[in-house]
C-alpha cells in the first residue's frame, strides 16, 4: 500500500514512539549505571546503535515491519524517532548517575521535620530543646576555639518552636550562637532528634592573647563605651596628643572583665562585654607611648573602626554566597586514588572546586590537572554543603 507523504510521516512517528519505549528505557539504565559505577560516560553512539537494534527486533516481533512499511518512508521516520529518544534517555541517565549520591545515608533520607518524640506539648505548636551532640568542631580557615568556649557551647541548651522545619532551626541556632558568644562564624546541622552538630570560629576580638615584645600593657580609668571587647582598637586623648592601643581587657563598675571571666571556666564572656559607664581598660600600646599614658590622665576614650582580616573576609563572602570550604583526605582504597585531578572533572561531576592539595607536607595551590592523587593527600575544596558532602563520601 502506498502512503502519501503526510500519512507516512504520521505513521512513522507512531511506530517510532511505539517501538522506542523499550530502547529508551534500556539506554537510560545503561547511562545511569555505567556513570554511577565507573564515573565515566558510556559512548552515546554505541547506545544509539543498540537502541535501533532493539527497536528493529521489537518491531519485527510486533509484526510492524511488513514489506509495504519497509519500502515506504515510514521506517525512516520511525528510526529517527527511536534514535532521538534513545540519545535523550541516555543523556538523562548519565546526568543522574553523575549527581546521584554514592552512598545514601540517613541524612539524605531524613525528613525535614523533627521527630514527634522530642516535641514538648507546650502551647499551640509545642517546643523543642536543642542540645549539641559530640564535641564542638572548628571551622577551617579560623583559629581553634578556646576550651572554655567549646565547653560552654557543648553544654548549652536552646528552646525553639517545634513547628519550624529543620533548616530554619539550624539557621536560628547559628544566629543565636553567633550573638551570644560573638562568634566569627558558625555551622550547625540538626537531626530529627533535636541533636545539633556545631562547628564554630572564635570571636575575632580574642584571636591574640599575647603581648608583642615591642609593646606594653597599661591600665587606665576612663568612661568605657558599651560593648567594648578584647581586640578592639581605641584612641586615648592626652591633651593635644592621642595614644592608640589595642584592648586587652575591659570592665565597668558591676561588670566582670574578660580576664575575670576566663578565670572561671564555667563563666564564658559573651558579647557585649561591657555595659558602659565608668570603668577600667587595659590596652596594649607601643613602648614610646606607655610612659606618656602612665604619667597622664586620659580625657576621652574612643573606639576606632576595626579592620577586617582579608582571609576571614574571604571565608565570610563564600558563606554569604552559599559556599563553604572543607578539607578532605583521600583514604586508602578510595576510587580517586591513583587518578589524575584533571580526569575527575570535579566541577562538572561533583560541583566543587579544588583550591589546593597537601601532599607529604608539600603544598600546591591551584593544582594542575596532571596532579596524581594518592592515599593520605588532603584536598581543600569549595562548594555547597550538599556537594561537599557528596564529594567527601567519594574521597573518604
Amino acid at each position: 500500500m502506498d502512503y502519501s507523504f503526510p500519512v507516512a510521516v504520521l505513521l512513522g512517528l507512531y511506530l517510532g514512539a511505539l517501538t522506542g519505549v523499550v530502547p529508551a528505557l534500556v539506554a537510560w539504565c545503561l547511562g545511569f549505571v555505567f556513570r554511577y559505577v565507573t564515573s565515566v560516560s558510556l559512548p552515546g553512539f554505541a547506545v544509539v546503535v543498540l537502541g535501533v537494534a532493539i527497536a528493529g527486533v521489537q518491531g519485527g516481533l510486533l509484526g510492524l515491519l511488513d514489506p509495504t512499511v519497509v519500502e515506504s518512508p515510514v521506517v525512516v521516520v520511525a528510526v529517527i524517532v527511536v534514535m532521538l529518544a534513545t540519545q535523550y534517555a541516555h543523556a538523562k541517565g548519565d546526568s543522574m548517575g553523575a549527581s546521584f549520591p554514592r552512598r545514601v545515608g540517613l541524612r539524605q533520607l531524613r525528613d525535614h521535620r523533627l521527630s514527634g518524640d522530642v516535641i514538648e506539648r507546650v502551647g499551640r505548636f509545642g517546643r523543642v530543646r536543642v542540645r549539641t551532640t559530640g564535641d564542638v568542631g572548628d571551622i577551617d580557615g579560623y583559629p581553634p576555639l578556646t576550651d572554655d568556649l567549646r565547653s560552654a557551647i557543648r553544654d548549652g541548651e536552646w528552646t525553639f518552636p517545634a513547628d519550624l522545619p529543620i533548616a530554619e532551626l539550624e539557621s536560628r541556632l547559628a544566629d543565636r550562637l553567633r550573638t551570644e558568644y560573638d562568634l566569627a562564624d558558625v555551622s550547625v546541622e540538626i537531626d530529627t532528634g533535636g541533636k545539633a552538630t556545631v562547628r564554630a570560629a572564635p570571636p575575632e576580638g580574642s584571636l591574640s592573647r599575647r603581648l608583642p615584645s615591642n609593646r606594653r600593657a597599661v591600665s587606665v580609668d576612663s568612661l568605657v563605651p558599651t560593648g567594648i571587647a578584647r581586640g578592639d582598637e581605641v584612641a586615648l586623648e592626652l591633651g593635644d596628643d592621642e595614644v592608640v592601643g589595642t584592648v586587652l581587657s575591659a570592665k565597668t563598675e558591676g561588670n566582670e572583665s574578660e580576664d575575670d571571666a576566663d578565670e572561671d571556666p564555667s563563666s564564658v564572656s559573651r558579647a557585649p562585654t561591657t555595659t558602659g559607664g565608668d570603668g577600667r581598660v587595659t590596652v596594649s600600646v607601643p613602648k614610646a607611648d606607655a610612659s606618656d599614658l602612665i604619667g597622664g590622665i586620659p580625657t576621652k576614650l574612643r573606639v576606632r573602626s576595626r579592620e577586617i582580616h582579608p582571609e576571614f573576609e574571604l571565608v565570610r563572602l563564600l558563606r554569604q554566597a552559599g559556599k563553604q570550604w572543607r578539607r578532605v583526605q583521600i583514604s586508602p582504597g578510595s576510587e580517586l586514588e591513583g587518578m589524575a585531578l584533571g580526569g575527575l572533572s570535579v566541577r562538572d561531576t561533583y560541583d566543587v572546586a579544588v583550591l589546593g592539595i597537601e601532599q607529604a607536607n608539600d603544598w600546591t595551590v591551584a593544582p594542575s590537572g596532571t596532579t596524581t592523587l594518592t592515599a593520605g593527600d588532603n584536598l581543600y575544596v569549595v562548594g555547597t554543603r550538599d556537594s561537599l558532602r557528596r564529594f567527601a563520601e567519594v574521597v573518604e
